[in-house]
């Protein structure tokens, strides 16, 4: 029995050891992958026309949908940074997801809506709409009213009485760029394939300092978690999906800031009403479904477009984002099993789809074990000192290698962060942030998989926004 016992605890440690060999091998080639695409993306932006783009009648209108549900905090701050984007013709579309704090009643007293009579063609299956607002004198602004049935239906319930052939959505926390829209639409009117959706990077508003809505000052907060999470969005967004957008293999478009064609959402059927990460779903969805009608499209992420958005400064908040977002991912990779090992859907289904299953849903588990199973191991002396380095190096000092690299890299290429200070700071926390922050990250998405494994799929709703943000306008001032 204890031999059995000791050939199984070292095939488990062999196995982990692999396991993160092969991660850093997959993380290396994107960070390539992702260094070449961004330098060449730097310097092309500098000849785009955008700015031309911006003033152009040809350049297609866009509506903008915000779906809303207990954001009173926040909501008219961002529908004034909206309504302020610099693009020749867009439309403002607020869904109020049956909220039951005073969000409908601020957007009404603020921007002075009426309630007014609209034909509602329920092409996508929503749930009732209650009624429709607005303001002649504020014609590209609608708020519309509907019972309460989650961010998917409330999507579905925008893109339903929007006028454009693209939509972008934006999440009721967030502030665009005033050249962020023109900017991830430029490469779509340029590309020579049919670009169904495109997204760009999200920023983490925290720390920053605002003037009448507006970004007057860009800063860092002074929390370990909002820090150690800015860290993580830079790595994630500049290499990890820059590097699959790369390989026309994306999964993932943030819902805090993408844009779609309309008729390609349409066509699939909408946003999945229920769907816990929407964004993911659909992306996938759409993939699925060009593949197998053999349709050209390109689903593109864009590097320099930036919508700022809060993050959640507390432990509590935190882990409830991260639950529902590993949740999202495993219940989307239950929906479109089909697709997995499946050739018939190219590198979607042989490479793209396996990596998130063995090594993003199932990676918390096996990450958390493995500290538990070589450190209980070693401690045994089942273990040598070399391979406890070498798992250290690999689980570790690798990921903190990789988040200095990205903030290296969106610092040298973007320089969001002006201050010498700041790059000092974000350097200090691409180390800290493999440490406890990492863990706690794996710790909170095994509970999803856990609950996952048990039935357990409602929405863990983020609440406490509006706190990280300085200069913020009350809402009763124009």
């Amino acid at each position: 029995m204890k031999a059995y016992f000791v050939s199984f605890a070292l095939g488990f440690n062999y196995f982990v050891g692999f396991y993160y060999g092969v991660v850093s091998i997959i993380y290396t080639t994107l960070l390539t992958i992702a260094l070449f695409v961004i330098l060449r993306h730097a310097h092309r932006i500098k000849y785009e026309p955008f700015r031309e783009y911006s003033i152009s009648p040809e350049t297609p209108s866009i509506s903008i949908l915000i779906p809303a549900y207990n954001e009173e905090k926040v909501v008219v701050r961002t529908i004034r940074s909206t309504l302020a984007v610099d693009y020749p013709l867009f439309e403002v579309i607020v869904i109020n997801d049956g909220s039951e704090d005073g969000t409908l009643e601020a957007v009404i007293g603020v921007f002075g809506l009426k309630k007014i009579d609209l034909v509602y063609r329920n092409i996508l299956h929503t749930v009732p709409v209650k009624g429709f607002y607005a303001n002649p004198e504020i014609p590209n602004l609608i708020v519309i009213d509907k019972e309460r049935s989650g961010k998917a239906d409330a999507l579905n319930c925008g893109i339903t009485v929007s006028r454009s052939a693209y939509f972008c959505s934006v999440d009721a926390d967030s502030l665009l760029e005033r050249d962020s829209l023109i900017k991830l639409m430029t490469p779509i009117m340029e590309s020579r394939s049919p670009v169904i959706a495109s997204g760009g990077v999200v920023r983490i508003l925290n720390g920053v300092t605002l003037k009448d809505t507006a970004i007057q000052e860009i800063g860092l907060p002074q929390g370990f978690l909002a820090m150690s999470q800015i860290v993580e969005y830079t790595r994630t967004f500049l290499f990890g999906r820059m590097g699959w957008n790369a390989l026309n293999s994306l999964l993932i478009l943030s819902g805090a800031f993408s844009l779609f064609h309309k008729a390609a959402v349409v066509e699939v059927g909408g946003y999945r009403r229920g769907s816990i990460t929407e964004d993911m779903e659909i992306i996938v969805r759409l993939h699925e479904h060009y593949l197998r009608q053999k349709k050209p499209y390109r689903i593109k992420f864009i590097s320099d477009p930036i919508c700022w958005t809060e993050v959640p400064e507390s432990l509590k908040m935190l882990g409830r984002q991260r639950r529902r977002w590993h949740l999202g991912l495993l219940k989307t990779m239950c929906q479109h099993r089909s697709l997995i090992f499946n050739p018939k859907y190219g590198r979607m289904g042989l490479l793209v789809l396996p990596y998130y299953l063995f090594f993003e849903t199932l990676g918390p588990v096996v990450e958390l074990t493995g500290y538990v199973a070589v450190v209980c191991c070693y401690l045994l002396g089942l273990l040598s000192t070399d391979f406890v380095l070498l798992f250290l190096t690999l689980a570790i000092f690798y990921g903190t290698f990789l988040s200095t690299a990205g903030v290296f890299l969106s610092e040298l290429t973007y320089r969001r962060y002006p201050k010498w200070s700041h790059f000092l700071r974000l350097v200090k926390y691409s180390l800290l942030e493999n440490f406890c922050y990492r863990q706690m990250n794996a710790y909170w998405r095994t509970q999803a998989l856990i609950q996952f494994i048990r039935g357990r799929s409602d929405w863990e709703h983020v609440a406490d926004k509006g706190q990280g943000v300085t200069g913020e306008v009350p809402h009763d001032e124009p």
